[in-house]
């Protein structure tokens, strides 16, 4: 199923130009017809995917996407609207940070997808390089992982230059426990499969590659 044509992208071309609320109320409709319903069916139907692999999930479209107005209170770029559409598509909604879950963005020249554990605080921090230090054997078959090295590259994230005592050891021999930030991500720039028919299948098949990871780091802070 085809879910953006090339109207998704003149629109949000138009908005980068035009940013502003003038423009957006002049354009609701076509924001509406072309961005913001087939966003809500793609969400849709990337739930129904989510729930056949997991027993249990439950995720209401509204508490997956994001609003496209930025939030403009402490940030120096005061344009108020967001020239893509995103999601975190995660059990019980976006604001789940323990279960593994799926983060996209789209928009013109951006399909992003993402997974892992982005902003873990204090507990889970420690919880997850426990875990890393815990299971030498498990991380370094998951880091040499070739499907997930194709899609992703590797977990991505700062590091932090300064650690707690207990870990201080372990991070020279598992660099990833210096890490504050676990996750993985891969964008495309082509449009070609944010326009295609596959976009389900495509976004599915990342999703899947990265759980192993996803599941590690969510049992982790579990």
């Amino acid at each position: 199923m085809r879910y953006f044509d090339e109207g998704f992208v003149k629109y949000f071309k138009g908005l980068a130009k035009n940013n502003n609320k003038a423009w957006f109320d002049k354009n609701k409709a076509t924001y509406e017809m072309v961005a913001k319903k087939p966003f809500e069916k793609l969400v849709t139907d990337l739930i129904l995917k989510m729930q056949k692999l997991h027993p249990g999930f439950h995720c209401e479209v509204k508490d997956a996407i994001f609003r496209i107005n930025r939030d403009i209170r402490f940030s120096a770029d005061k344009t108020p609207y967001k020239t893509q559409v995103s999601a975190a598509i995660v059990n019980g909604g976006r604001k789940n940070f323990v279960d593994p879950g799926l983060y996209i963005e789209l928009g013109p020249g951006n399909l992003s997808i993402y997974g892992g554990v982005y902003m873990p605080e204090k507990e889970q921090l420690s919880a997850i390089r426990t875990a890393i230090n815990n299971n030498p054997k498990q991380v370094k078959k998951l880091k040499e992982d070739k499907k997930f090295i194709s899609i992703y590259g590797g977990l991505k994230g700062d590091i932090n230059k300064v650690l707690p005592p207990e870990f201080k050891e372990a991070a020279k021999l598992e660099p990833l426990i210096a890490h504050k930030q676990f996750y993985f991500s891969a964008k495309y720039t082509d449009d070609k499969e944010l326009l295609g028919e596959n976009l389900v299948k495509f976004i599915m098949k990342h999703y899947e590659i990265g759980l192993p990871w996803a599941n590690f780091l969510s049992e982790a802070i579990k």
